[in-house]
């Protein structure tokens, strides 16, 4: 029989799941994976990776995809190669060259203090306008922009607002820089590659790109890929987490049995918690997200109980 989420007497069939993606396929290839390893169809993730880029993957797996709203995925940091020379159309690797300059000098890269470098770093820092790369998910007329750059339309997007906590020096060569970028969702790290490039008054893209940490998930706890065998999560080969630490920071209340009937049967519960106006409703685990009702009691939601594969 299926095993509610809330049943931590058995194995977890429903949970979070971190991987850590390689280069060279998609997050909805990785999706397929974890499908095949849970040997379900409901597995939904927090945020997508681009191809080309490794990293941290936060998936959801059963009934917690219905959590996915919840899940706390900022501040975004991601570990970046910016390559100088030339733009792309991508404004990574993969694309093809649109724009050359010439390489900064070795002192505005290696030192990790050089003024010129850190002061164009600080224009690109905090809340910023940044044009997304032509070829991004972002929607032109009901179209992806992707698909209107590959079909050589000319893509023209409106910036957007996005907020840029820091960079962080990692390292340089004779024409690269690495660097540690804080930042919030809906940030293009390829645009800030090109826009580094343009703020020193030369070309550059992102030639690596690597997501090590979103929100309270970090890279070092994600399975690697070869792990998620065909049945793996089924038969506890790679287990699934609890959504309870990804949740932020939300009230909790522990049930009784009467109230997890209750839950089962759709009914509020009473709240003993005070002044919280939204509460995680825990059973050994997350069995329900709700809001306090205009009577006080706590109104289910998202609820997982009894909800099986």
């Amino acid at each position: 029989m299926p095993v509610a989420l809330h049943d931590s007497t058995k194995r977890r069939t429903a949970g979070l799941l971190y991987v850590d993606k390689p280069a060279g396929i998609s997050s909805h290839d990785v999706v397929a994976v974890v499908r095949r390893a849970a040997r379900s169809r409901r597995v939904g993730h927090a945020g997508t990776l681009d191809p080309f880029a490794t990293g941290l993957l936060v998936l959801a797996v059963g009934p917690c995809t219905r959590l996915l709203p919840y899940i706390v995925g900022e501040p975004k940091v991601y570990e970046a190669v910016i390559q100088f020379g030339h733009e792309t159309d991508t404004d990574d690797a993969t694309g093809a060259e649109t724009r050359t300059g010439a390489v900064p000098d070795a002192d505005t890269l290696c030192d990790p203090l050089h003024p010129v470098r850190c002061a164009a770093e600080a224009s690109l820092t905090g809340r910023i306008s940044q044009v997304p790369p032509a070829y991004s998910a972002k929607h032109i007329g009901g179209q992806r922009a992707y698909d209107l750059a590959r079909k050589g339309r000319d893509v023209q997007l409106a910036p957007v607002e996005v907020y840029v906590h820091a960079w962080e020096w990692l390292g340089a060569g004779d024409s690269w820089l690495r660097t540690r970028i804080t930042c919030g969702g809906g940030t293009y790290i390829r645009a800030l590659a090109r826009d580094l490039g343009r703020a020193l008054g030369t070309a550059a893209h992102c030639r690596e790109l690597r997501r090590v940490a979103s929100g309270p998930a970090q890279v070092t706890n994600a399975a690697a890929l070869e792990l998620l065998t065909p049945g793996a999560i089924v038969d506890g080969t790679v287990p699934l987490m609890s959504p309870l630490g990804a949740l932020g920071d939300v009230a909790h209340q522990q049930l009784d049995d009467e109230q997890v009937a209750d839950l089962r049967h759709g009914r509020p519960v009473r709240a003993t918690r005070d002044g919280e106006s939204a509460a995680l409703l825990i059973d050994n685990d997350v069995v329900a997200m709700a809001v306090r009702s205009a009577t006080g009691r706590w109104q289910p939601r998202v609820v997982m109980l009894g909800d099986g594969q």
